[in-house]
């Protein structure tokens, strides 16, 4: 959606490693967004993100408008059944309704071989594979890893909300993960632990407010309750007014 980063760029540079020819869309998707969220204060980069994808020898941007994409009248949707109501489309009913359609529009106009998405929108992945194998894209999608900051934020457009204190407590999403990394790493399979220690640790600052804390299968994202790697640690929260997710995956 624009605003690119370190993050978006380390897609492009997978793509580019991988393909013969590369293309970038940049599109602030509108029925991915509901009423009461940042659709209209969402950061747009435009120019900037040109430039940065002119440097990194991308082959072509696709920037359709609102109107080329939901021309006047549009009704069609496409809805992945199940998984669009958990982790961040229980929190957003009906986020994964607007992504699984545009992903599905820009499929159809772009008709790419390999598709590359950020691991650091998990469920996101999840609800495009599901999509993808039940309509029968010709299309592989890759997930690439997430790109941190160095104290460990994992790097997102919406970063650009904070203030340096609530930047602070942003970091107490990926303080939480590492806790139940080290704790499975000690040997920990107690689902219920593990996400009790997740909470805790994001309960030290008071300047988050917890949305969710799940551990999941990565494919299905249903709660998983006998640890059976790989399983995907997935947290919401707000920071101040601002919603960050961030996510590891236990092998």
């Amino acid at each position: 959606m624009g605003a690119l980063h370190a993050g978006h760029l380390s897609l492009v540079h997978a793509a580019i490693k991988r393909c013969d020819l590369v293309v970038v869309s940049i599109f602030v998707n509108p029925t991915q967004f509901g009423p009461s969220e940042d659709f209209t204060r969402y950061p747009r980069t435009f120019e900037q993100d040109c430039e940065l994808l002119k440097n990194a020898a991308v082959d072509f941007l696709f920037a359709p408008s609102t109107e080329e994409m939901y021309p006047p009248g549009a009704s069609t949707f496409v809805t992945v059944e199940a998984l669009s109501d958990r982790l961040d489309g229980k929190s957003r009913p009906g986020h994964f309704r607007g992504v699984a359609t545009i992903v599905s529009k820009l499929f159809h106009l772009v008709q790419p071989d390999v598709a590359f998405f950020g691991q650091k929108d998990a469920a996101q992945i999840a609800v495009i594979r599901k999509m993808v194998r039940d309509q029968n894209f010709p299309v592989e999608i890759v997930a690439c890893p997430i790109v941190r900051e160095p104290d460990g934020l994992a790097m997102s457009s919406r970063n650009v909300y904070l203030t340096n204190e609530e930047r602070k407590s942003a970091l107490a999403l990926s303080r939480s993960l590492q806790k139940v990394e080290q704790l499975f790493k000690s040997g920990n399979r107690n689902v219920e632990e593990l996400i009790l220690a997740g909470k805790q640790t994001l309960a030290e600052d008071p300047g988050v407010k917890l949305d969710y804390f799940s551990i999941v299968n990565p494919d299905t994202l249903e709660d998983i309750h006998a640890l059976d790697p790989p399983a995907l640690v997935a947290v919401a929260a707000y920071v101040s007014k601002t919603r960050l997710i961030d996510n590891i995956v236990l092998n």
